[in-house]
């Protein structure tokens, strides 16, 4: 019984190097490309840190099991905004006034209202998939514009009194930077991966129900690496890959991850999201408005506001 627990711990270990290490490849890229660090972590962080996800989702569908990877998702995006920011706020305050996430956050809003829209014809199907996948290609193309023209302005302009975010080394070499985001994008799914199975097991050896094992411990555990991720860019005092890291992997779970797995298999909606889960998913990512429109930071007190949310919202599930 030992070993699970030790596999467990090194899950954790991994998944905070990896975090740590994605967290410098991205801004480090984002200097080299003269984009700016939200762009990268709308992109690259978020489709790493949403691998787990993917993997679990695609698989679930494959083991006839779809209903998974639906609640992978949900569960994965509520604890996105309530735990994964609020965790790191109790350690360091996230200064998200100086960040510019609005035209983003608008498209994550839409996002979640075409997903729900779109659970309500009852399964998620190849044509369901398209439409959430259009919308992805959609998001990407538009990011990856507002890049070019910020690389534009950049030319334009005298940067030279800019300051440079912490953590970025512009004599970096591009290997180092590559090394970074590899060891990053490989460690986070590894860590997840060895933080959810063994976490499984210990679960069932003390009598807990799959149904609890997969409402809690899969979500919170594939939401490990956008918490692991979150961490280090809040200590790093890199809000704006914290918070672009939530909105991204939001998307990427909504769009990518179910978009994705519903090409594979049909995946039937339970009434009880319809009814519940949803929804709240829905009101924790409006809670973001404070810190996107009316230039609030994400401080201490708002950590304990959103912890304590997520911890309620367990309660309620787990009842």
């Amino acid at each position: 019984m030992l070993m699970p627990w030790l596999l467990s711990g090194l899950g954790l270990v991994i998944l905070l190097f990896a975090g740590d290490a994605l967290v410098k490849g991205a801004v480090n890229l984002s200097l080299r490309l003269g984009v700016p660090a939200l762009i990268v972590s709308l992109t690259i962080v978020a489709f790493g840190t949403s691998a787990p996800e993917l993997l679990i989702s695609v698989k679930a569908v494959i083991d006839g099991v779809p209903g998974l990877a639906l609640g992978n998702v949900v569960g994965s995006n509520t604890a996105n905004i309530l735990m994964v920011l609020g965790i790191p706020a109790l350690l360091a305050v996230m200064h998200t006034s100086e960040c510019s996430t609005r035209k983003t956050y608008n498209q994550m809003i839409v996002a979640s209202l075409l997903f729900i829209g779109l659970a309500f014809r009852g399964v998620f199907d190849w044509i369901a998939g398209l439409v959430l996948l259009g919308g992805l290609a959609y998001m990407l193309y538009d990011a990856f514009d507002d890049a070019k023209d910020h690389r534009r302005a950049c030319r334009a302009e005298a940067e030279a009194d800019e300051e440079e975010p912490e953590g970025a080394d512009p004599n970096m070499a591009g290997w180092q930077i590559a090394m970074f985001l590899v060891l990053g994008l490989i460690g986070l799914p590894l860590g997840a991966s060895l933080l959810v199975d063994n976490a499984t097991i210990i679960a069932q050896t003390y009598g807990v129900s799959d149904t609890v094992i997969g409402l809690t411990l899969v979500a919170i555990g594939t939401s490990l690496p956008e918490l692991a991720t979150t961490v280090m860019a809040a200590l790093r005092r890199q809000a704006d890959v914290a918070l672009g890291n939530v909105i991204g992997s939001n998307m990427f779970n909504l769009l990518a991850i179910i978009g994705v797995a519903s090409l594979v298999g049909p995946i039937s909606v339970d009434p009880s999201f319809l009814r519940f889960d949803l929804w709240v998913m829905l009101a924790a990512s409006l809670l973001l408005i404070p810190f996107v429109y009316l230039g609030r930071d994400i401080t201490r007190i708002w950590g304990i506001v959103l912890s304590a949310l997520y911890v309620l919202y367990l309660v309620v599930i787990l009842i």
